[in-house]
């Protein structure tokens, strides 16, 4: 009962003091790696990974069942100043359009666990972001949803 207390504790302390400044630095695009060295706060990169993943999922970045409308969610952050002038960000959520969100099913988990070597391979030919972006989050073993955004294009090979 302790340590599950413990980790409560420790998942508290670390979703105060780094929490916004993950999802707001993974809103802008940042990779796992980047934000780890923009924080000021020392929190490990498998940390910032899964709260990252939960944002995006959180967010409708990622779903982890095939979208039925296709309607997605546009996140962003309004900077408030509380009472004693402490700064805060509130997360405000935008729904959209069925006709502006698209999303593309990956595997990148299946593919990592079958053959972690000839996947890491096949992503040589990435950017380092991009290369990072795809190893740095726990992708399931399962397909997932993601939007069809720039980076994904650039991942995935799509032109259009």
């Amino acid at each position: 009962m302790e340590k599950l207390f413990d980790k409560a504790l420790a998942d508290f302390v670390n979703d105060m003091a780094s929490g916004d400044a993950i999802r707001h630095m993974a809103d802008r695009g940042m990779t796992v790696c980047e934000i780890a060295e923009h924080l000021s706060f020392p929190t490990e990169k498998s940390r910032i990974a899964k709260t990252v993943w939960k944002h995006y999922i959180d967010t409708g970045k990622i779903r982890l069942t095939p979208p039925e409308s296709g309607r997605g969610r546009k996140v962003s952050y309004v900077k408030e100043e509380g009472p004693y002038g402490r700064v805060s960000f509130r997360q405000v959520v935008e729904e959209l359009p069925a006709q502006e969100v698209e999303y593309i099913r990956c595997d990148f988990g299946k593919q990592l666990y079958k053959d972690e070597g000839g996947f890491r391979k096949k992503l040589q030919i990435l950017s380092e972001t991009d290369r990072d972006y795809i190893l740095d989050l726990p992708w399931p073993l399962t397909d997932v949803w993601h939007i069809l955004d720039e980076r994904m294009k650039r991942i995935l090979g799509i032109r259009k």
